[in-house]
């Protein structure tokens, strides 16, 4: 089984137990960005994958296959928008291009929440010179977290998310393109779970030396939700509701 797995901090729990299930079910595990796991599902290349949840739609055949995602409620800490001015002044917003989920949000957050008209720009890769003036950026993973305070401006998107709707809000689930077995799934939700449950034990000192220890930990342990229950698949359907 071909399983792409997204290579962030958010998703090291879900990484040790994978590994874990390699050893014992020989599957194949890759270690992509988000839109490098949906470009993959997409064209058939792997059979699973953490996708950004707003790729549900494109797939041919969809089946979320987990009761994990990577999700948050009321703030992300990992999914940002940063801007030298207020959200008023912003006339132009660099967009992150590794997914497409955290792109669309931002464009709904603008025109239903914060009620401005940016020029949104597709960047293959922004960095802190580029966000000069008016010029803000959606910037998400490792690299949010490692910016954090950098900037006068800073805009928690789930936070947004949450001031719009009351719900929590779901990056990325667990999708297969094709129907699986029964017995595999439950497999591959108890070792989601193991590793779940061991997050607040992971040496965390050579990952990401960018990023405080305090930070990493926080975020891993009381930041990011890995349950996807009721009211987080509330929040994903809300948010593929408003995307079609």
């Amino acid at each position: 089984m071909r399983i792409s797995v997204v290579s962030y901090l958010n998703s090291l729990p879900f990484i040790i137990g994978l590994e874990k299930f390699t050893e014992a079910e020989q599957i194949i595990l890759s270690k992509d960005f988000p839109s490098e796991c949906a470009r993959k599902l997409l064209t058939g290349e792997t059979d699973i994958g953490l996708i950004p949840v707003a790729v549900i739609p494109q797939l041919n055949e969809s089946y979320i296959i987990s009761d994990y995602c990577i999700g948050a409620f009321k703030e992300v800490l990992s999914v940002m928008l940063y801007s030298r001015v207020p959200l008023k002044e912003i006339n132009t917003i660099l967009l992150d291009h590794h997914s497409r989920t955290s792109a669309m949000l931002i464009q709904l957050l603008a025109e239903y929440h914060w009620k401005i008209s940016p020029q949104f720009v597709q960047e293959a890769e922004t960095n802190e010179k580029m966000m000069e003036g008016k010029t803000a950026a959606l910037v998400i993973g490792d690299r949010a977290l490692a910016m954090q305070d950098k900037f006068p401006f800073q805009f928690d998107l789930a936070t947004a998310w949450f001031e719009m709707t009351g719900l929590p809000f779901v990056f990325a689930c667990w999708v297969s393109n094709r129907k699986l077995e029964n017995e595999f799934v439950s497999r591959f939700n108890e070792v989601l779970k193991a590793g779940v449950e061991l997050r607040n034990r992971l040496s965390l000192e050579n990952y990401s030396p960018e990023i405080s220890p305090a930070v990493k930990s926080n975020y891993l342990n009381n930041i990011i939700r890995y349950e996807l229950n009721e009211e987080m698949r509330k929040g994903m359907n809300r948010f593929l509701e408003m995307i079609k």
